[in-house]
């Protein structure tokens, strides 16, 4: 079961287990996040990683675990499909299950780009403006820590690093703790404070992100760190900068 922690850490796991039957997913796992830290997560397919954010979600009650783990009250999560609901309108959608005003939500909104379609309905949205609602709809709830997964991974480049900019810039003003589950390296090195990789349920990797902003492709020390990550995760670069 989770618990609170304190204003210094985000998230404090011990020893974190969990099994689907006999199958060990988490191999006691240890990590702590601190409070406005940003966190990358990579791993391969079948590491754990879906796992790992389910449980600091608390979405895992049907998984048999052990260990200790302490996350804050309020958390979100962001998923690659944006999951609104296409009954309701954009506004809805924001401030569904909410307390607060209206007036909360479309301010909500107009952070993330949106004022003036707060009456429309999802299917209306290209994918991007999906996922802009996504992440309205995560900060109005004022998140201690911010899980993600993979929320940037059906958009194409373009429209990726236009959010990968607009997180940024939204992490700067409300400064929850963030767990990014990814798959891209690149996205990885781009956004976060310090990345993980997962292998077999445990981390085997964990190093602060120490290429300066801001942070280009075309910096040697850039490749340098994409290196090291893609060497954790069984990958290396081609000349022409792929992976095999």
């Amino acid at each position: 079961m989770a618990t609170d922690v304190g204003q210094l850490s985000a998230v404090r796991a011990t020893g974190l287990v969990r099994r689907f039957g006999e199958h060990v997913v988490l191999d006691e796992l240890n990590l702590e996040i601190a409070a406005g830290e940003f966190v990358a997560l990579l791993g391969q397919s079948g590491s754990g990683k879906t796992t790992l954010l389910r449980a600091l979600a608390g979405l895992d009650r049907d998984v048999t675990g052990e260990g200790t783990l302490a996350v804050p009250p309020k958390v979100s999560v962001a998923f690659q499909d944006s999951r609104l609901l296409p009954w309701l309108r954009v506004l809805d959608n924001v401030v569904l299950g909410l307390a607060k005003g209206r007036d909360v939500g479309r301010a909500a909104l107009a952070e993330v780009g949106l004022a003036g379609r707060e009456r429309a309905w999802p299917t209306q949205l290209s994918g991007g403006e999906q996922q802009r609602v996504s992440l309205a709809r995560c900060l109005v709830r004022d998140p201690q820590l911010l899980l993600a997964d993979e929320p940037f991974g059906a958009l194409d480049a373009l429209t990726r690093t236009k959010m990968h900019g607009l997180l940024r810039d939204l992490l700067r003003r409300h400064r929850p703790a963030v767990l990014l589950v990814t798959h891209d390296v690149d996205e990885a090195i781009q956004l976060a404070d310090r990345v993980l990789v997962l292998d077999a349920g445990r981390i085997v990797l964990d190093r602060a992100v120490d290429v300066p902003q801001p942070r280009s492709l075309r910096d040697p020390a850039f490749h340098e760190f994409r290196d090291l990550l893609l060497s954790a995760l069984g990958a290396t670069a081609t000349a022409d900068g792929s992976t095999r």
